[in-house]
């Protein structure tokens, strides 16, 4: 027993912590976009499926010294690939990112994850199902089912480890190769679970002295399927909507899927805790709950909305999986069963990676797995109910339904009240808001993206900076002290709806750098909604692409350097964290002239990001500024700026009365962020 247990714990606990080690090495070449992990997500639910269906085909159609000798092959294959990777990136599992992902981000995404992990994963996704049918043809143990809730543990385990032990500790590349190591491990715990395997398989000895058990029906097949789909999709659209709210970072990833698998192994391991009796009330107040969460407490605190979207999506799992564990075959067709789990968590990811962008302008995905699990709940618990009260139950559940979609329905309207006009992409929703129509000194055209706002300009003011780039903002003040007889070279990362430009002035060069392709049609004049670009004196040039990279490239071909380089990236929903390290410190200031000037633009409503720039620019013997400002609403909002230069009576004149940490100075006591080490977890408010 002990052999199969620890082959299977080791086996998940692998599996799904490559995949949040994986995710986060990609991301800060996509933008850090949530999308990058619904993508993520979609190719390893991909490979689960194709691991499973082997497992299957393994099972059913070879011997069990054939299916030892058939695996056992492939993992030598798949240790022969990570050492492969080591001696091409210096590093098993970190592939190398080096061009732009503006051009079909979500294509090169795939490939990068299928080149980095495709062969080490498909075989570790296989290994659940196999060596639970390993063991039911070594020891002819009638419930290797439990063995299910085992693999989720250790699937849950390994979440948690990279956010909390591994992340804090570790770098990137000691993690892949800690990661490797074990799965050398694992592949010795598999040959000894193979040598255990009979000659002749207990399931064809077993049909010999007992009726065959009859196969799984189409019917029960679809119901399966649908269960499972249902919970994978609830699982990334809920992820989707927390990510909305706060920032794009592994721990936030970790925690839906932690209690998605929390829910496995409690359905799983202790058959008799799910009922309907309390699993159908639990999901009507569920979805109800959420449902007033976003048309009333939107201005909840960030912990009590955390806590009610992913206890919504814990209860949506337990009643999906307990169901599941209500219809499960018997241990012939386990694999089978598992194939069919594995092709609905596709299909829920295909629905909220692929479809739900093309369909709708928002992430309304959550909406319709809130309402599409109610119904399906009905749809198999009505019939199993009492005959006499099955039509009260019809009743109530449609009523509910008209309830809980005119709910939803309402909210979506809300949402898109002052929209002029919304759109969809890999990195967001882009959504452009029209404020005061009939007020001509009010009148506006604002850009949100999620729940951020990234500029605004107002129709009688269109030369004015807004929001976070007034005049008495830390930006402002930078550049009113920079002004001078000659042009001024202004870089500019992430570009809004170009508001820096309205500083612009002739002879000026503004260059902005902005992944999304969307935000620059926008800025660019698109729509008639913002005109900061076309209306500025300076010379505008739009770099589109990653900006570390798109500077990189600007380094090696020894283009001019800059007066002023503005970071403006760090206060959306989606955090770059490649873009606050050492390494892209260092890039900045040799972008720079010398005495140049940075300005990080950190207002954030849930991080202390001026705490890990004031502690960047102590570790490169930078003198640094924090600058807040107070809004003048409607035209500016509270802004958190921290400038910093090498000429520290600079940044005295920006403020006299403020403390200017010198170059000397040890900076907040938090790590320094590294393009290996990075913690967001740290700075959360």
């Amino acid at each position: 027993m002990l052999r199969f247990a620890l082959a299977i714990f080791l086996g998940s606990g692998l599996l799904f912590l490559v995949q949040p080690l994986l995710g986060k090495h990609l991301l800060p070449a996509f933008g850090g976009a949530p999308a990058v992990w619904t993508a993520c997500m979609l190719v390893f639910q991909s490979l689960l499926l194709a691991g499973y269906a082997y497992a299957h085909l393994l099972t059913s159609r070879l011997s069990p010294r054939k299916q030892a000798w058939t695996h056992s092959s492939l993992l030598l294959l798949a240790i022969i690939s990570l050492a492969a990777q080591a001696w091409l990136w210096n590093s098993p599992l970190l592939p190398e990112m080096s061009q732009s992902a503006s051009d079909w981000p979500t294509l090169r995404l795939l490939a990068s994850l299928l080149l980095a992990v495709g062969l080490p994963f498909f075989v570790l996704s296989s290994t659940s199902p196999l060596v639970q049918a390993w063991f039911f043809e070594a020891q002819g143990d009638a419930r290797p089912y439990r063995l299910y809730a085992l693999s989720n543990v250790g699937s849950m385990l390994g979440l948690l480890a990279f956010p909390f032990v591994l992340e804090p500790l570790f770098i990137l590349e000691k993690q892949a190769w800690g990661w490797s190591l074990a799965f050398i491990l694992l592949a010795v715990l598999m040959v000894l679970c193979a040598i255990s395997l009979p000659k002749k398989k207990r399931m064809e000895q077993i049909s010999e002295q007992k009726n065959e058990e009859s196969a799984p029906s189409a019917g029960a097949f679809i119901s399966w399927l649908s269960l499972a789909a249902f919970g994978s999709a609830m699982l990334l659209a809920a992820t989707n909507q927390i990510c909305q709210e706060v920032a794009v970072i592994p721990f936030l990833w970790v925690l839906p899927l932690a209690l998605y698998l929390l829910s496995f192994i409690l359905t799983f391991q202790w058959e008799g805790l799910y009922r309907r009796s309390w699993g159908g009330p639990a999901l009507w107040l569920t979805a109800l709950g959420i449902t007033a969460l976003m048309l009333f407490g939107q201005d909840l605190p960030l912990l009590a909305q955390l806590v009610i979207h992913s206890t919504g999506m814990f209860i949506v799992c337990m009643v999906c999986h307990g169901e599941l564990v209500r219809a499960k075959p018997g241990p012939r067709h386990l694999t089978s069963f598992y194939l069919a789990l594995s092709l609905g968590g596709v299909l829920g990811g295909l629905f909220v990676a692929t479809l739900s962008p093309l369909i709708f302008d928002g992430y309304w995905e959550y909406h319709s797995c809130l309402f599409g699990s109610l119904a399906l709940f009905s749809w198999k618990a009505i019939p199993a109910a009492s005959p006499k009260f099955r039509p009260l139950l019809k009743w109530a559940s449609a009523l509910g339904l008209i309830v809980l979609f005119s709910g939803l329905f309402f909210h979506i309207q809300l949402y898109q009240m002052h929209a002029a006009t919304s759109s969809r992409g890999f990195y967001g929703v882009l959504r452009v808001d029209h404020f005061d129509e009939d007020k001509p000194q009010t009148h506006r055209y604002a850009l949100r993206h999620g729940q951020t706002f990234h500029g605004a300009q107002f129709v009688e003011h269109p030369s004015e900076p807004t929001v976070y780039y007034g005049r008495d903002s830390g930006l402002g003040r930078a550049l009113a002290a920079l002004a001078q007889d000659r042009p001024l070279r202004i870089g500019v990362v992430g570009l809004g709806v170009g508001t820096v430009g309205a500083y612009g002035k002739t002879g000026d060069t503004i260059r902005f750098f902005e992944i999304n392709p969307q935000v620059i049609t926008l800025a660019q004049g698109e729509g008639g909604y913002f005109s900061f670009l076309k209306d500025s004196q300076a010379r505008i040039q739009v770099v589109d692409g990653d900006a570390r990279l798109s500077l990189q490239q600007e380094q090696n071909q020894g283009e001019a350097c800059y007066d002023l380089l503005v970071l403006d990236a760090f206060s959306s929903d989606s955090v770059p964290t490649h873009l606050l390290t050492r390494e892209a410190l260092s890039l900045y200031r040799a972008r720079l002239k010398p005495q140049g000037v940075l300005a990080f633009h950190v207002t954030n409503k849930h991080l202390r990001l001026d705490d890990q720039v004031m502690r960047l620019a102590a570790d490169g013997k930078l003198a640094a500024l924090r600058l807040p400002s107070r809004g003048k609403k409607p035209l500016t909002q509270n802004a958190l700026w921290v400038v910093m230069s090498e000429d520290e009576s600079f940044l005295k004149k920006l403020a006299p009365s403020r403390q200017v940490q010198g170059a000397d100075d040890p900076g907040p006591d938090v790590p320094v962020w590294t393009d290996s080490y990075s913690n967001l977890i740290q700075l959360l408010k």
